[in-house]
């Protein structure tokens, strides 16, 4: 069974990989998460007139704090390094895009940061605008593009 599934032992039991032994090699990946919602409460984020404030500030902190904690959040993965997290927020047609990249220098990848920062992200926004609209959604929320490691680089080919 191990041999199929890495993080599972030959009895079935779920373990972490060991990454011991690997070569330490710069990676970066890229995130997105869509909060989708009514275009008055667009409006309301476009004049910051939201009961909470101004939520872009922190959505962006909310991100960063989320990727350094990524292997307290996610099970069997790695804490490593992050020496870079960067959110950008972008308003749409149809509500908030969120863009996170998040950047280290270690033996395995870090895609789940840029996933949670970008989840993370995007929950912080919903919270920040609650008050005014309960039936704000979130998604999707997906990988983007990775660099680094043994398999290489990787990019989501552009929706058709």
């Amino acid at each position: 069974m191990s041999d199929e599934f890495t993080h599972i032992d030959s009895r079935g039991r779920a373990r972490m990989v060991d990454v011991g032994g690997k070569t330490a090699t710069s990676r970066t990946a890229r995130a997105e998460a869509h909060v989708l919602m009514t275009d008055g409460l667009l409006q309301r984020l476009r004049e910051r007139t939201l009961p909470k404030g101004d939520p872009f500030e922190v959505v962006r902190i909310a991100g960063i704090q989320a990727a350094k904690r990524t292997s307290e959040l996610i099970p069997l993965c790695h804490p490593i390094p992050v020496s870079q997290i960067d959110v950008d927020l972008d308003m749409t047609s149809g509500g908030v895009r969120i863009e996170t990249l998040a950047r280290t220098r270690a033996e395995t990848g870090v895609e789940m940061e840029a996933m949670v920062a970008a989840s993370v992200a995007a929950l912080a926004l919903y919270d920040m605008c609650k008050g005014v609209d309960k039936g704000v959604r979130i998604g999707p929320v997906r990988l983007l593009e990775k660099t680094g490691g043994k398999s290489g680089s990787w990019r989501r080919e552009p929706d058709s």
